[in-house]
């Protein structure tokens, strides 16, 4: 299978429940912002496609809830 973008990134958004990861994703990926967003239960994903200089870039965005047991994902 041959990949239809030029670059992949992955960035993975970890950190303490309430700072705002889910809706810094939201608003990068589909320019959507709430302020009556719930906690993450789990994992969300998002792909956002740019182009940068006629290359494109795909980055996928993973949103991990505040939980100790993703905690284990992060050194990975």
């Amino acid at each position: 299978m041959v990949a239809w973008y030029d670059n992949l990134y992955k960035l993975i958004l970890t950190g303490i429940s309430g700072v705002g990861k889910s809706n810094a994703m939201s608003r990068f990926a589909r320019n959507e912002f709430s302020s009556e967003s719930t906690s993450t239960i789990g994992v969300e994903f998002e792909i956002k496609n740019l182009e940068i200089d006629n290359h494109i870039v795909e980055v996928s965005i993973w949103d991990f809830a505040a939980e100790e047991k993703f905690r284990v994902i992060v050194p990975a």
